[in-house]
């Protein structure tokens, strides 16, 4: 029998390359793509990622999971990408970032009423320290709030909470991997962002040499083979856990500010990092693995997967 995997090391840090890529789009967003365009950066990002993978993975959704690969997608890709970018156009410094961070929280709540796992004083305090390290670390003053900017990113970080909690609760078809469900999802994500982008943006802008090289990093490392590993890890790890690994994005972004932008940090930030950070590692303790039976998880998200293969929102 194969021992739980709950608790495996490198599991773990598969997984948290995901929010480690994701956490350098704001530089690449702002360095190499065009401005003003969330809604075409963000279908950039998934549609081609999508249709890669597809041709990969040569599998379809079959009866219910049409529906629920549709559900899945606007959840995690198709909702979250524009909302998300809205957030980080219409908000002061890091905010989007910080209100983002309480993804760990929405999740303890949505866990214990979809996947029936009760909620701890060990999970909820470790979500708020981790919020709280978050702030310090991208939290700068400012004035008065956009109203429609707070909203969207709460909008964002409930829809890509209830998108991982579900993804939990489904599991996959039986005989499909986390390349096929991932494939499923930046597709129809994408498909959903496309219409609308032409609808409020208009035709596409021209684009350079570093504009071009910039999507290919977006809609390869950073979507295709980063939700991939996320993907791969909810079918692996408890969705706390997962969900978790979420404040490393905006830790990466500070670091990558700091290392190529030439962006400062301040000893508040610092202790802000070590605080998510401390968060991040005790959010992968003492949790008990899940059983594959539970929650509609079927043998295929138990077994090992294929080989691996050589994703935005501005803070994802």
């Amino acid at each position: 029998m194969r021992k739980p995997t709950a608790h495996r090391p490198a599991t773990i840090l598969l997984t948290a390359l995901a929010p480690v890529s994701w956490g350098t789009t704001y530089a690449v967003t702002t360095e190499f793509l065009p401005p003003d365009r969330p809604l075409f950066t963000g279908m950039m990002r998934a549609l081609p990622a999508g249709l890669v993978l597809l041709a990969l993975a040569r599998v379809l959704p079959r009866g219910l999971w049409w529906g629920k690969a549709a559900v899945l997608g606007a959840l995690n890709i198709g909702a979250f990408f524009p909302l998300l970018f809205l957030s980080a156009y219409r908000l002061p410094g890091g905010m989007a970032a910080v209100v983002g961070s309480v993804g760990p929280l929405i999740v303890v709540g949505l866990s214990a009423g979809l996947l029936g796992q009760r909620p701890t004083a060990r999970s909820v305090l470790t979500g708020v320290v981790a919020a709280s390290g978050v702030s310090l670390v991208v939290l700068k003053a400012a004035g008065a709030l956009d109203p429609v900017g707070v909203l969207a990113a709460l909008a964002a970080t409930g829809s890509m909470s209830l998108g991982t909690v579900l993804t939990k609760r489904w599991g996959r078809p039986e005989g499909v991997g986390p390349l096929a469900l991932t494939a499923w999802q930046l597709t129809a994500g994408g498909l959903l962002i496309a219409p609308v982008a032409l609808l409020v943006e208009g035709a596409p802008p021209a684009l350079d040499g570093s504009a071009v090289g910039g999507y290919l990093y977006l809609a390869l490392a950073n979507t295709a083979v980063a939700y991939w590993l996320w993907f791969r890890g909810i079918g692996r790890l408890t969705a706390t856990q997962v969900t978790f690994l979420g404040p490393l994005s905006p830790l990466t972004a500070a670091v990558v500010g700091w290392a190529a932008l030439g962006q400062a940090l301040t000893p508040p930030q610092l202790a802000g990092m070590a605080l998510a950070f401390g968060a991040t590692t005790a959010g992968q303790l003492g949790v008990r693995p899940t059983s594959g039976r539970s929650f509609g998880v079927t043998e295929s998200t138990r077994r090992e997967d294929a080989p691996a293969l050589p994703h935005a929102a501005l803070r994802r």
